[in-house]
């Protein structure tokens, strides 16, 4: 009897065995297929780039299938050299680069039914590219901050088998880029739209938190990007998401906290459960006197992704998402991993953070409840991220509450009969 059941054991642990190693080979099969698939198809973009750029012959009818394959390696090597000089140069030797062939291949678009990507929107895109870097360069040179912030891995997902590295921008449309990099991963898209575990909690299963070393060994071979956004949209979509009406425990710990701290009377009637946009800007600007670490959801980017001291071969803009995330997509060679496999919720997601229009109205409403003075010391913060990506922090003076009014509100409600 006992001879039996160990026998059953160890039937068992063979089969559990076979499963795993069959599900494995599996997952890994579908994968190669994927980028096998994906690799096909840029070489027959790359083929017909050429033709129409007159750098090869088009082929009759009966040598299409017997197309020479010279010219296809020679543009891969060269795509694969651009990019690591892309990583390396400097400034000027970037501004010296000329636009590849693939900037002949007329696109149709799929992640948004209303956006084209033709031959004028791809050259567009490069231009626009090639000053965001070089403004970006510039604005390093002019503040010397090339060792001042040394490369932070932390918010990094790196995949090596599609030579692609991304800083995570939280609250700068990343939820998006998280869902391609899962789908990367190998997590089917109905899985993904099913499933409650955190998107990111599966992405980093998949993708760990990469060493230092990791991040400076990928970066030279793989095409390297961010999201920006403008930094004070970043921290009232924070502050909405996570103060102002979050249910996660520990949310609603640091909401108590900012309360406790810089509302006077905390049991005031009438006054919001949680944190005002005035109070949460005075614990900003308390935690950064402190020097303390900032959450990832307002943290300032040049803090953790460190664009200085990590030549970014792409600066994308929330602005711009679906263009330049196309455009990503496509230099990356995953156009069939990646295009048209974003959900319709998230496709009207990106088209309302691109329109800005309820993002200006919350803007006006926030920034009225804070002080002038308390606006120079929140732009001391995040003026850096202002200058880097090129975005505009004057219009906000335009929203706050001059200090002179402020004083006279106050003065009024102390003289004010029946107050005291």
């Amino acid at each position: 009897m006992i001879i039996r059941l160990c026998y059953g054991r160890r039937v068992q642990t063979s089969l559990k065995l076979i499963a795993c190693v069959l599900t494995a080979i599996f997952y890994f099969g579908f994968l190669f297929r994927e980028s096998m698939n994906a690799f096909e198809q840029n070489k027959d973009k790359a083929e017909a780039a050429a033709v129409a750029a007159g750098l090869i012959q088009s082929p009759s009818k009966g040598e299409i299938k017997n197309v020479p394959s010279l010219y296809k390696r020679l543009q891969k090597d060269s795509a694969v050299e651009k990019t690591n000089q892309q990583q390396l140069s400097s400034a000027s030797s970037t501004g010296n680069s000329g636009s590849s062939a693939s900037s002949l291949w007329p696109h149709s678009s799929t992640l948004n039914p209303v956006y084209e990507y033709s031959e004028e929107i791809h050259s567009a895109t490069e231009n626009d590219l090639k000053q965001r870097r070089q403004h970006l360069q510039q604005t390093c040179e002019k503040y010397n901050l090339y060792s001042f912030y040394p490369p932070m891995p932390k918010e990094f997902f790196i995949s090596p088998g599609h030579n692609l590295v991304w800083c995570n921008v939280f609250k700068a449309a990343s939820s998006t880029w998280m869902y391609y990099f899962n789908i990367l991963g190998g997590y089917d898209a109905r899985y993904l739209q099913k499933i409650e575990t955190p998107p990111i909690e599966l992405a980093r299963q998949r993708f760990p938190r990469p060493y230092l070393q990791d991040l400076l060994d990928s970066l030279p071979s793989s095409l390297s990007f961010l999201f920006a956004r403008d930094p004070f949209e970043r921290i009232v979509s924070g502050y909405r998401n996570k103060l102002e009406g979050g249910k996660n425990t520990y949310y609603k710990w640091l909401a108590n906290r900012i309360i406790k701290r810089f509302r006077q009377y905390p049991g005031t009637a009438g006054k919001p459960k949680g944190p005002t946009f005035n109070e949460f800007v005075l614990y900003l600007i308390e935690q950064h006197g402190n020097q303390k670490v900032f959450n990832e959801h307002w943290a300032p980017i040049y803090n953790f992704c460190t664009p200085c001291s990590i030549n970014f071969t792409i600066i994308g803009k929330v602005e711009t998402f679906n263009r330049d995330s196309e455009y990503i997509i496509r230099q990356a060679g995953l156009e069939s991993l990646l295009l048209g496999k974003l959900p319709k919720n998230a496709l009207r997601r990106i088209g309302n953070l691109s329109k800005g229009g309820k993002t200006l109205t919350s803007l006006e409403k926030y920034f009225s409840e804070i002080k002038r003075s308390t606006l120079d010391q929140l732009i001391d913060i995040y003026k850096l991220d202002f200058e880097l990506f090129d975005y505009d922090y004057t219009k906000y003076y335009g929203y706050v509450i001059p200090d002179d009014m402020e004083t006279e509100m106050a003065d009024t409600a102390v003289f004010t009969p029946g107050t005291h």
